[in-house]
């Protein structure tokens, strides 16, 4: 694909880290439980409004591996709040032709989240319209390492060492929580914050990356076509040199 195909392609994978629900509640003096909850309404918007753009792929860091951590009455909120969206939400998504897929470890949830989980990924396991993939208990470090751990146990399976840099890197990815998807082509982290948390680390290599100081709450159609606008102005080289004009 030529330069200048690249620069004008629209993103397949859109991935988002979404935060600020805190700091978006502390700026009104509520408690931090009330960012999040405002968090809930920003995804529907912002699912909507991807599904209208024709993003394929939309990425969600919804609950890392180092959440756990936070506060026992905030991690309890969290839970609430991902049990309320899988109820309210699984049908709606489904009307809506857009597929459900969660990554991460969810061994580690409630047994009611995990079967919240598995029924609205069946239900919507056939739409097409977006994907809609959202991390839960993920770390990119883990991923990376689980992916490994499965390469290394095939090769002994199956009595090889996958000499080849091709075959093993196929190999290794098809062990990603992310198997089968395209890599972001763009993520978007919102609240001011230039890192990326763990998220997406080996799948981010050459994503194009935007912050913007928009607080997650108030993130909407009108702030994820800003952050693609500025995406789509950038020539990706994927590691090349590409001369403009």
């Amino acid at each position: 694909m030529s330069s200048t195909n690249q620069e004008s392609q629209y993103p397949r994978h859109v991935a988002i880290i979404m935060d600020g629900n805190g700091r978006w509640a502390a700026k009104k003096g509520l408690p931090r439980t009330a960012g999040h909850k405002k968090g809930v309404d920003a995804v529907k918007r912002v699912v909507e409004a991807a599904a209208d753009l024709g993003i394929e792929y939309l990425t969600l860091f919804g609950f890392s591996s180092e959440n756990w951590s936070r506060p026992k009455e905030e991690v309890g909120e969290l839970m609430r709040l991902l049990r309320y969206y899988l109820k309210a939400e699984m049908a709606e998504l489904h009307k809506n032709n857009i597929r459900l897929k969660v990554i991460g470890a969810i061994d580690q949830f409630d047994s009611d989240i995990k079967n919240l989980i598995k029924r609205a990924e069946e239900l919507t396991e056939n739409n097409s319209k977006l994907t809609l993939v959202i991390a839960l208990n993920y770390g990119g470090k883990q991923d990376i390492l689980r992916a490994a751990m499965k390469l290394s146990k095939e090769a002994v399976e199956v009595g090889k060492a996958f000499t080849d840099k091709d075959e093993a890197l196929a190999v290794f990815e098809r062990h990603l929580y992310t198997a089968g998807m395209p890599d972001p082509d763009l993520l978007i982290r919102t609240s001011g914050e230039k890192r990326v948390s763990n998220f997406l680390l080996w799948q981010c290599a050459y994503s194009e990356m935007v912050f913007t100081d928009i607080f997650w709450p108030e993130f909407d159609k009108y702030h994820l076509e800003s952050c693609i606008n500025e995406y789509m102005g950038r020539e990706r080289r994927f590691g090349n040199v590409h001369a403009k004009g």
